[in-house]
């Protein structure tokens, strides 16, 4: 479960903050660290001495221009947020991510992304967007700022007592349905955060085509479709048919412009 699970870091502006969250991913067992455009030097004096000994996973850590490129092959993407948001999305806890984190990951080939964003302002409402669920830790409401690392540490803990959980009931023999996704035998992985953005970039094409959505004033509509969608959890095969269909009207649309066109002359 453990080997599946990425933090991803979005425009880090401390050395010590991203040596701090390493620290704080292997204490918990976690190894996988991506830095999406950070501001500030990444390997360093500072970054080593904050890790502790966890630099191995500082040096290891993949560096993205953008938050698409690191999370492009996982099925969930989960991003922490202590802002609310004026478009309401799925909001869960750590402890409430954790309870459901043994299930995701035993979908086909799942691999599960926990976003943290800058320190000084967090996630943009864009990154946000492209989160499948957004995780709030509950602090004090006086005084709920907390360090990067010790967000990052929060959420590690939660998913290592997840993990400690499935230890413990390995033992135990699980009802058939327990073995598969969704209780059944699931017949596609679920789409990766790759496939759906491509999803989203033809949608938006095809509803700006056939004159649904007006780029100039498009209000909350991809938003809205975006959770729609994410909340769906959509497999592979599911993304094909819808992206067929939208090549299907696509096709449909050209065939009556041309026909509107040829009339017109």
């Amino acid at each position: 479960m453990l080997e599946r699970l990425r933090i991803v870091l979005i425009g880090t502006s401390h050395p010590g903050n991203i040596g701090g969250a390493a620290r704080a991913m292997l204490n918990m067992g976690l190894a996988d660290l991506a830095l999406v455009a950070p501001r500030c030097q990444v390997q360093c004096q500072e970054s080593a001495s904050r890790a502790s000994g966890a630099d191995t996973l500082v040096a290891s850590a993949q560096v993205h221009e953008s938050l698409e490129d690191a999370v492009a092959d996982c099925s969930l993407v989960v991003g922490c947020s202590a802002r609310s948001r004026n478009l309401p999305w799925p909001m869960i806890t750590p402890r409430a991510f954790g309870a459901t984190l043994a299930d995701e990951i035993r979908l086909p080939d799942a691999r599960v992304a926990i976003v943290f964003g800058r320190e000084d302002s967090g996630l943009s409402n864009e990154e946000l967007q492209r989160c499948h669920r957004h995780v709030h830790i509950p602090t004090n409401p006086d005084f709920s700022s907390l360090n990067l690392a010790a967000a990052v540490q929060v959420l590690a803990y939660e998913c290592r007592q997840a993990w400690l959980a499935e230890q413990e009931a390995a033992g135990e023999t699980p009802r058939a349905e327990d073995d598969q996704p969704f209780g059944i035998d699931w017949d596609s992985p679920l789409a990766s955060h790759a496939d759906l953005e491509r999803l989203f970039e033809h949608l938006e094409k095809t509803l700006i085509s056939i004159d649904f959505l007006d780029p100039e004033q498009p209000r909350q509509l991809m938003a809205r479709l975006r959770r729609l969608y994410l909340r769906a959890r959509p497999d592979s095969m599911e993304i094909n048919i819808l992206r067929g269909i939208l090549s299907a009207v696509d096709k449909q649309a050209r065939q009556a412009q041309a026909a509107a066109d040829s009339r017109a002359h």
